[in-house]
Formats: C-alpha cells, sequence, structure tokens
C-alpha cells in the first residue's frame, strides 16, 4: 500500500530538551493515524513540518513523496489543514473568508459549504474577528473539509467543540475515512482517536515511545486483565502467591487483578474451579490505559 506520509529521521532542537527528535513515521493511503500526547510533547510542531511552516534541524519529510519543505506551497495546495491556533485574517464574515478560499483553492461552486455549516450549526455570516472560540473552530473545519482533499492534517481538531459537535466531527471523520482519505490527526480526546484511527503513535518529550494498532486495543489484544474477588480470605491469599501477573491486590475486598495471555487462560481457569470465587471479569482495554502504562513505564526507565 501506498505510503502518503513519510517522516524520516526528524529532528528541531529548540533546547533545554523541547522540540522533536528522530522521528520515524509512514501513513499509508486511507489511513487515519493519531497522534497523542501531553502538552509540549511536540505533536503541533511535528504537523507544522509537514505543512512546510518549520524547517528542520536533521532529517526530512514527504508528502505523496513531496519535500514538505521545498515543495511547501504546492502541497498547501493539496493538503487540508486545520491548525492548532486558529487566527482569521481581518476580512469580515466567515461567508467572505470561505469565498477566499474557494477561489484560492480553485473549487468549483457546489453545496459543500452549506452543507458543513449546517452540520456543525454555523452562522457564516458573523464576523470572524467576533466569533466565539467554538465558533471559530467550526470555521476553520468547514474551511478544511469544503475541498476535496485526499490527505487531511488536523492538529486538535475538536478543541472548543461541545461533545455534541465532537461526535458531529467524528462522524465526518468516519465518512472521509470510507472515502479513503488519508488523514494525520493530533488530538486529546482518546475516545475520539479510538473511534476514528488505525493506528496511534504517542508522543512523550518530541519522542516516539509506541506506536499501536487500535485493533489490538478494541478487544482483540492477546495480553488482556481479569478482576477475581474470592468468597474466602484463604483462597485469595492462596491465589495471590501464584505465578500470575498480578496488577494490582485489594485485601480488604479479597480481590486481585491480574494480566494474562490468551493462552495461559486455561491454567487460570483450572484454577479457580478448585475455589469459590464471588465474580470473575475482563476489564476492557482503552487508548487512554494504555498510554497511561506505556507512559507510566517510560517514566520508570529513568
Amino acid at each position: 500500500m501506498t505510503n502518503m506520509i513519510q517522516i524520516k529521521k526528524l529532528t528541531k532542537d529548540y533546547g533545554e530538551n523541547r522540540g522533536i527528535f528522530d522521528i520515524e513515521l509512514e501513513v499509508k493511503k486511507g489511513e487515519v493515524f493519531g497522534l497523542v500526547g501531553i502538552n509540549g510533547s511536540g505533536k503541533t510542531t511535528m504537523i507544522r513540518h509537514l505543512m512546510g511552516f518549520l524547517h528542520a534541524d536533521a532529517g526530512t519529510c514527504f508528502i505523496q513523496g513531496k519535500n514538505c519543505w521545498n515543495k511547501a506551497a504546492d502541497l498547501k495546495r493539496e493538503v487540508a489543514y486545520i491548525p492548532g491556533e486558529i487566527s482569521f485574517p481581518d476580512i469580515g464574515s466567515g461567508n467572505r473568508f470561505f469565498e477566499l478560499q474557494a477561489e484560492y483553492l480553485h473549487l468549483p461552486h457546489s453545496g459543500k459549504i452549506k452543507e458543513l455549516t449546517d452540520r456543525f450549526a454555523l452562522d457564516p455570516s458573523a464576523n470572524l474577528k467576533r466569533m466565539s472560540k467554538g465558533m471559530k473552530q467550526k470555521t476553520a473545519i468547514v474551511n478544511a473539509f469544503m475541498s476535496d482533499a485526499d490527505i487531511f492534517l488536523l492538529d486538535e481538531p475538536t478543541t472548543g467543540l461541545d461533545p455534541l459537535m465532537q461526535k458531529v466531527f467524528t462522524n465526518l471523520i468516519l465518512e472521509e475515512k470510507h472515502k479513503g482519505k488519508t488523514i494525520f490527526m493530533s488530538s486529546h480526546m482518546f475516545d475520539e482517536l479510538e473511534e476514528t484511527c488505525d493506528r496511534v503513535a504517542f508522543l512523550k518529550n518530541g519522542r516516539i515511545i509506541d506506536v499501536v494498532k487500535m485493533s489490538e486495543i478494541k478487544g482483540n489484544e492477546r495480553i488482556k486483565e481479569y478482576k477475581i474477588e474470592f468468597f474466602q480470605k484463604e483462597d485469595y491469599l492462596k491465589f495471590i502467591q501464584k505465578d500470575f501477573e498480578i496488577k494490582r491486590t485489594q485485601d480488604e475486598y479479597n480481590q486481585v487483578t491480574i494480566r494474562i495471555s490468551d493462552d495461559d487462560l486455561g491454567e487460570l481457569f483450572q484454577c479457580l474451579r478448585k475455589v469459590n470465587i464471588k465474580f470473575i471479569t475482563q476489564i476492557p482495554q482503552t487508548l487512554e490505559r494504555y498510554f497511561n502504562e506505556k507512559y507510566n513505564k517510560s517514566e520508570e526507565k529513568k
């Protein structure tokens, strides 16, 4: 499958361990790729390099085989973009802004703008400079999706949106994904990434600490966690001495949480047949839990 986005050893060093370092990523055609990390981890810096706004200290990045720095002007016509910090020119209304953008991109007159403004309950006749944060965010979304771009670069695209509009945006992403569009998106909303992404990269201090397939998060992972409560304290104490990976114990409730491979489930249930248990339940894996585990493990290695 064709790589639409390639990032090779990309580095931008602002000093004092700020920036991005040795980033290596490939995003395939039709893939929705998520980027998650705490504030200051380098998400916006990476996307700005892809847009050609920043020149790397080392390494390169490409979109559809074009160098993002050398071919920045061409790519700005080909890539739909939502910036992390939205600021509009002083040109009056949202309608006027959409008109100028359509002219710049040579877009045919169609009902796409009205369809999107209706969908996001946006009044484009409002003055850009008087819009609320939420209205500005909606305007940026309409501006990005009014074109028929093949690639979308979205930096925290739902910041400022209420939960209803966040859901509208998620549905829009899924529709574009169904059309085969390639989407590279940073977000602090784990649910948003879980619902839309094929893969997610975890960024910490400007470095990628993991890239995970969402299929491994959504119930298909081979390593699972189970919570078990025993009726008898004696059975509980004997069980926690066995050779299972224990994540957490709660002595007062006779409860233990274990992490176990699917291959070892037979051994677990064989062991539990010999005792009375109150319940056993699988703890569903989520992207947020997975991220927190990876983040905490990386902290422990320091």
